[in-house]
């Protein structure tokens, strides 16, 4: 019997952006998608005011997050706070809440912010979440917008939040911005407040974070260590807590041995009194109850485990939660959900992943599996009944009110969990039902990921999506690697291609092809495809020697295991043949391609995908050889081709008639160019982004065609924005912003300066 297919490796497909000094440049991949996929409902990115009002004093941007239910003071911890703030003087003061989780970092500074608006100590409250640097990005950028920073105009995020920590450094406002859950240096490294600036206005900055890192206390910023409640503030939580649900009657005497039992860690005392409340349970009952549950949970969850020092105190407290909320749920999916959500992100996944077959289905088998022995023998009823609409909701927010998840709105993080939660759940899960969860979360994040999920209204939900592939691929263990390599994986990797986020492909596809030749073996189809598309990443940034040293061998090792005319076996030679154009052997790439096509016309036909990608990039071919007339016609093909095949503005489609107008213009024909490039330009802007690779190239392309035409003035113009955009992309050391630089530069001497 024949074996599994293998992924498609993506055949490089050549498009031309002009240099410095009017040569051609290459760019872009050609990607397969892989997996069924359905649309799911666009996820605005960028924060669009329907019109701009004067703005009402005092304003507060970001959810700060509500105040737990008898939350303490914490008055020696504010007390540390509080002096340095003082001893800051007119110093823009930054501090660094840091600890583990659950100790209340976050619900710390949430009260400064809460304080500050309702006492009026500020005129503005940001708070942004921190665990990406785009999240910080978006929260500021709105802040511009609301306070009217001078340079917001609201269309590019980035743009607008250099102009709001501008404004901070000028304005004669108070202010506080809270960057909460810092994951990382890298998130925060461009986006700190400014430490001094000319206004008259006093500013604060208050972070949190779980890291222990250096970079923390330099800067100027100062270190806040938030560790547990203190013996006085655990009993007090417990006892305003119970009041406040008129349940003081459930405190005991044992109230001190609760507290120490679970190591007065705030997060295990808010899911002990909600437990104790909706349960009924005293003090006495909970300790014996959680003595009785000790020693098999050590089993479960051993110390060895637990490498951020929660201790096995708060996974017990976490599954009396789990078994309080079971018992409020008829429907008996809170179990099966919490499973689900435990091996993904826990900065949150999209609500609609809860709506998609694969994981409706999985729930309408496993509903209640725990109890499945109660049920008369044989029928099976509750384990086959699908679930009523509305009770995958309800079960996402019966969890929610026990703390045991965060569910929030429709976006693309709309349900998260805690780190360490999610991490003592997946203790409890043996190999057999993690793999089961593992291909069900897989299958269902497959299903709720659009295609294309480029464009600015997609990429925050790609970005998600990529996030929860990657958790679930490594909290799965191999789990997705068997029988054969998950659809899921390859599909994180290609969105990432198609972002143009090209960097992170090429990390991404070298760990795909290390996992790979260690479970599967190096002479695997899918080792082999994995292999092929690192090399074709490699290409894409430029990297071609490396390439070349990688796809050699492996072309011989396709043409051995899969045989000469696989699909894969093509798509490796034909990317061998663009690094050999990149390397600048381009009579050995005319020689592969023109050999290559002849072999896709005849086994796909003229019009397949994968025969118009050759055709494409043999033109390209052609054109560096300066076969001029020849590589027009064959763009001319592929573009009429493409469009009928894939449509107009299929990326690959665009790519073609990009190609095509830089042919016409190598082949003297700048009027229909400039005809192409300006009706292309905001076609990607809109399809792929403004700041896409694509764009970028579109917009260089056209800056010269308008030179090469004598319409200098525009051709400046639009140069300018290449430069901006390369600053603020690639970042200003990037060697294309230096050549960007240096073109502008000469054409602002004159007609007669610079390239065209």
């Amino acid at each position: 019997m024949p074996g599994p297919a293998s992924p498609a490796v993506p055949e490089v497909r050549t498009e031309f952006r002009v240099g410095r000094d009017g040569t051609g440049v290459l760019g872009n991949t050609d990607r397969s998608a892989l997996g069924a996929h359905s649309s799911v409902t666009n996820v605005e990115q960028h924060f669009h005011p329907p019109g701009r009002t004067a703005v009402v004093w005092p304003v507060a941007v970001g959810q700060i997050p509500q105040l737990a239910s008898a939350s303490q003071p914490r008055a020696v911890l504010r007390e540390q706070v509080d002096s340095a703030r003082s001893a800051g003087g007119s110093v823009v003061l930054t501090q660094v809440l840091s600890g583990g989780g659950g100790v209340g970092k976050t619900q710390l500074a949430a009260a400064y912010a809460v304080e500050a608006l309702q006492e009026e100590r500020a005129d503005l409250v940001v708070w942004a979440t921190a665990m990406d640097e785009q999240q910080i990005v978006t929260e500021y950028a709105r802040a511009a917008v609301l306070v009217e920073a001078p340079g917001a105009e609201g269309s590019d995020p980035e743009t607008d939040a250099r102009a709001f920590l501008a404004w901070l450094a000028t304005t004669e406002r108070r202010w506080l911005v809270v960057l909460d859950n810092i994951a990382g240096p890298e998130a925060v490294r461009r986006w700190w407040p400014p430490a001094g600036g000319t206004g008259s206005g006093s500013g604060w900055v208050l972070a949190t974070t779980r890291l222990e890192d250096a970079y923390f206390t330099g800067g100027g910023r100062t270190r806040v260590r938030v560790g547990v409640y203190t013996p006085g503030e655990a009993q007090a939580y417990l006892r305003e807590r119970l009041a406040a649900e008129d349940a003081g009657h459930l405190l005991d005497e044992r109230a001190g041995d609760l507290a120490e039992a679970l190591g007065y860690l705030p997060l295990a005392l808010g899911h002990a009194a909600a437990l104790m409340i909706n349960e009924d349970l005293s003090c006495t009952g909970y300790v014996e109850l959680f003595t009785d549950r000790r020693a098999r949970l050590g089993d479960m969850l051993p110390a060895s485990a637990d490498t951020e020092g929660y201790g096995r105190e708060i996974a017990t407290t976490l599954v009396l939660a789990l078994d309080a909320a079971r018992a409020g749920d008829p429907s008996g999916l809170a179990g099966p959900v919490l499973h689900l959500v435990s091996l993904l992100d826990p900065a949150g996944h999209p609500a609609a992943l809860w709506e998609t077959e694969p994981v409706v289905g999985h729930l309408a088998r496993n509903a209640r599996r725990e109890d499945a022995d109660a049920d008369p023998p044989g029928t099976g009823e509750r384990e086959s009944r699908r679930p009523a609409p509305g009770e995958v909701r309800r079960a996402l927010r019966l969890l929610h009110r026990y703390a045991l998840i965060s569910h929030h709105g429709e976006g693309p993080r709309a349900v998260r969990i805690h780190a360490l939660t999610a991490r003592a759940v997946r203790e409890t899960l043996d190999d057999a039902r993690l793999g089961m969860l593992a291909t069900t979360a897989a299958d269902g994040l497959l299903a709720a990921w659009p295609d294309p999920d480029t464009g600015p209204a997609h990429r925050s939900l790609a970005t998600a999506l990529r996030a929860n592939a990657d958790a679930l691929h490594h909290h799965s263990g191999d789990h997705l690697w068997h029988p054969d390599a998950h659809v899921l994986l390859f599909k994180t990797c290609h969105s990432l291609d198609d972002g143009g986020l090209y960097a992170a492909a090429v990390a991404h596809w070298r760990e795909m092809t290390v996992r790979s030749e260690r479970v599967l073996g190096p002479d695997h189809p899918h080792t082999l495809s994995t292999c092929g598309s690192l090399g074709g990443a490699y290409q894409q940034v430029g990297r071609t020697d490396e390439a070349i040293h990688l796809l050699e061998p492996l072309h011989a090792d396709c043409e051995r295991v899969l045989g000469r005319e696989h699909p894969n076996t093509l798509a490796i030679r034909g990317n061998l043949a663009t690094c050999y154009w990149q390397a600048g052997r381009i009579s050995e790439a005319v020689r592969i391609e023109e050999q290559l096509l002849a072999i896709r016309e005849r086994v796909h036909g003229p019009e397949h995908p994968d025969t118009l990608t050759t055709l494409n990039n043999l033109a390209g071919s052609y054109l560096m050889a300066d076969r001029t007339d020849e590589a027009v016609d064959l763009f001319e093909q592929a573009h009429t081709g493409r469009e009928r095949v894939l449509g107009r503005e299929h990326p690959d489609a665009l790519t073609t008639r990009g190609n095509l107008a830089y042919a016409y213009r190598k082949a003297g024909r700048n009027d229909e160019a400039i005809r192409i490039e300006e009706q292309l330009l905001p076609t990607r802007e809109r399809v792929l982004g403004p700041d896409h690779p694509d764009t970028l190239t579109t917009r260089n392309n056209l800056a010269h065609a308008y030179r090469r035409a004598g319409r200098d003035e525009e051709a400046v113009r639009l140069f300018e924005q290449v430069l901006a955009d390369s600053r603020r992309v690639l970042g200003p050391d990037h060697p294309d912003t230096a050549s960007a630089k240096e073109t502008l530069a000469a054409w602002r001497k004159g007609p007669d300066a610079g390239g065209m």
